[in-house]
């Protein structure tokens, strides 16, 4: 009885998956042809979908199938290089390189960006608690400071520590001081006496607690005069600019509170050819 042919049976046969010179679904070997193709070698001009040697195929190569197989003779690079669902490089598609160099320039100004903003934010704080320059809008101070210096001043100072005799500090101007720039907001001057001292001018000279102080920061031959005796209100100091003959001072305004201090003035900054402690 006669053995019934298989899909796969067979030189010169067909079937589903062919060999030989026949035809199948998938091709076989030699000249067959299939949906999927034959290969090349013992036969030849096998074509398919996806094609194999020699035969012609819709993504090229030499001799292409559907993904170009390679054979020994040319194929007709028809081809575009992509593979299934569209993968591969297109021609529109960004070089890495110009990629890598938007990246670099979008993190390089990122950077930036922080370390300014955050420069700025510490610049705010220290500021606000700790140090502020601030410029000298008269000549109250000179020789010490000259119209237009630049000195910095520590905010922090007095919530540390009491003020001190000979401090030069900050303040702000007090309202029943008379004449002068409305524009300006602060003053400038040196503590000559604290509260519970008793200070007064004896023959151009300054006494504290009944002793002759003294005061370095002065030029020879400097007079202070208007300084009747009077004892210093306690949280008050007593202030006076060094030049003494042009100063609106504790002499004008009477004693200062304490709490109207900014801080204590410690270094001056400008001129550069001038810079020094306080």
């Amino acid at each position: 009885m006669a053995r019934r042919p298989e899909p796969w049976d067979g030189l010169g046969g067909s079937g589903a998956y062919g060999s030989g010179r026949g035809s199948g679904a998938y091709g076989g070997s030699g000249r067959g042809s299939g949906a999927y193709g034959g290969s090349g070698g013992a036969g030849t001009g096998g074509s398919g979908a996806y094609g194999a040697s020699r035969g012609a195929g819709a993504y090229g190569g030499n001799d292409p199938g559907a993904y170009g197989s390679p054979a020994t003779a040319p194929g007709n690079g028809a081809g575009n290089g992509r593979g299934p669902g569209g993968e591969g490089p297109d021609d529109g598609d960004e070089p890495p390189a110009e990629h890598r160099a938007r990246r670099s320039l979008r993190r390089t100004v990122l950077e930036w960006a922080a370390v300014i903003g955050g420069g700025i934010l510490i610049a705010l704080v220290v500021e606000a608690f700790l140090v502020q320059a601030f410029w000298i809008p008269s000549p109250s101070m000179v020789p010490t400071l000259e119209v237009g210096d630049r000195v910095l001043v520590n905010k922090l100072s007095y919530k540390l520590h009491p003020v001190h005799h000979g401090d030069v500090v900050v303040f702000s101007r007090p309202k029943l001081e008379g004449g002068g720039d409305d524009n300006i907001k602060d003053l400038i001057k040196r503590v000559i006496a604290v509260g519970g001292d008793t200070i007064e001018a004896r023959d151009g000279q300054v006494y504290v607690n009944g002793r002759l102080i003294d005061e370095p920061y002065l030029p020879n031959g400097t007079r202070t005069d208007s300084l009747p005796r009077q004892t210093v209100p306690k949280d008050r100091v007593f202030v006076m600019g060094d030049n003494r003959s042009d100063s609106q001072d504790s002499r004008v305004f009477g004693p200062i509170p304490t709490d109207t201090i900014v801080g204590r003035a410690f270094v001056k900054v400008l001129p550069l050819t001038d810079v020094g402690w306080l």
